[in-house]
């Protein structure tokens, strides 16, 4: 069956299932494969469970006419979001980065959603299967998509790229992440900047921090429309931070009235500058009030253990303990160090940085060295990647299971306390240790 055929009954049944314990009625069951399961083996619970269609890659699975046969299930879900996202030609940013991605996502949502209708990526489902279904989430009646692209490897952005066709593009940072995946940090300029090479090609419009000298030098090498963004007054939209203690106050700089419009928000840090200023340069680009742009930063909670406050009766706990890599942990320590949080001691609680490769051991010697010289007293470190580097100097667990059985032992009391680290380690199962 042709993309054209299966695209016609997507329009009578839009609502995708890839999770067949899950599935909605009369949807349609994309039978995807993974190392430890194969949905092709689901396809005919999808069905009596109610989807329409299942797709398969394995005939031996489903036969009949609710049964479509496809040479690959998930060649056949970003062929059929391209096709979709072509058919209903609005326009897509794309947005990648080493850190803040998801936040200037969020932010960038509630920004446009106060004037546009807007799909944007849920969470983090920014791979190879998450673009296509956000972009098949969207519909006619959508006016803006906003579409996150997450990458560990070469060539994924390129690949996404070509699924979700962006007409505009943020590349937020570039940094140390996984290298074990890119294989150096040239690695990561390459892959991130795959973005860049694509709205070339389309003769797209690329937005980009212009105080970051990577970026602007690999703005410098291409051919588009490029919109600025920073403190230099040569830029779009300029911006300054006001106050981050704890929570982001900045100004923009307005230019047509010779006057900053203050605005406050929710958010924890003064990393957090970037992310913001990188979204109202873009409400701004797609007229969006100032006022409207103040009301949406105002009102964004932040949530999923993302620079969220988490006020408890004895402690307040500072959770960014959705992901870790060097560039945002130096931020994360560095904005805490300067936290005055009166009546509280400051309690420092890291998790080791994943998927760094053979750059281990030197990142995380160069956090330690960041923790002496900003002269934290109490800090627990997590994980084998801190362990040649901390052990001698702050408390040492192997996993968060090993701190959360200490932690339970003597409550802590009357701190303030940044809990920062890898997914992978599993800091958020040691919140319910504080009172």
């Amino acid at each position: 069956m042709s993309i054209e055929e299966i695209y016609q009954i997507f329009c009578k049944h839009p609502a995708i299932c890839t999770d067949s314990r899950n599935i909605i009625e009369n949807s349609i069951f994309f039978a995807l494969k993974g190392e430890n399961f194969d949905g092709n083996k689901f396809a005919a619970e999808a069905i009596n469970k109610g989807a329409a269609y299942s797709i398969i890659d394995k005939p031996e699975y489903g036969s009949g006419p609710k049964c479509i046969v496809v040479e690959d299930v998930l060649g056949t879900l970003q062929k059929l979001a391209n096709f979709h996202r072509k058919n209903i030609g609005l326009p897509i940013i794309a947005i990648t980065g080493t850190n803040g991605k998801t936040t200037t996502k969020e932010l960038l949502s509630a920004i446009l959603s106060s004037k546009y209708r807007v799909i944007s990526t849920k969470g983090n489902l920014n791979n190879h299967i998450g673009v296509p279904l956000t972009l098949l989430s969207m519909n006619k009646s959508t006016e803006i998509g906003i579409v996150e692209m997450g990458a560990n490897h070469i060539y994924e952005i390129g690949l996404l790229c070509q699924i979700a066709e962006p007409n505009y593009g943020i590349i937020t940072n570039i940094g140390h992440a996984h290298l074990e995946g890119f294989g150096s940090f040239d690695g990561v300029i390459k892959a991130k900047t795959e973005l860049y090479q694509y709205i070339e090609k389309s003769k797209g419009c690329v937005f980009y921090n212009s105080d970051n000298s990577l970026l602007r030098n690999e703005i410098g090498k291409c051919n588009f429309n490029s919109i600025p963004y920073g403190l230099s007054n040569s830029v779009y939209c300029k911006g300054k931070i006001i106050s981050s203690d704890p929570f982001l106050e900045f100004s923009i700089f307005d230019e047509t009235k010779n006057t900053e419009e203050v605005i406050k928000t929710s958010l924890v840090g003064g990393y957090n500058f970037e992310n913001v200023l990188a979204a109202s340069c873009i409400g701004l680009f797609f007229n969006v009030s100032i006022n409207n742009i103040k009301s949406a930063l105002y009102n964004y909670r932040p949530s999923n253990n993302r620079s969220q406050l988490l006020k408890k009766k004895d402690n307040v706990l500072l959770l960014d303990c959705y992901n870790a890599n060097p560039s945002s942990m130096e931020a994360a320590i560095n904005n805490f160090a300067i936290a005055n949080p009166q009546g509280f001691r400051k309690i420092l609680i890291l998790g080791e940085m994943l998927e760094l490769g053979n750059d281990s051991d030197k990142e995380h010697n160069k956090i330690v060295q960041l923790i002496k010289e900003k002269k934290f007293g109490e800090v627990y470190l997590i994980g084998k990647g801190f362990k040649i580097a901390g052990i001698e100097n702050y408390r040492f667990y192997e996993d968060s299971k090993q701190l959360q059985s200490q932690l339970e032992k003597g409550k802590i009391k009357k701190a303030f306390v940044l809990i920062k680290g890898s997914r992978g380690v599993k800091l958020e199962t040691i919140i319910n240790c504080f009172d």
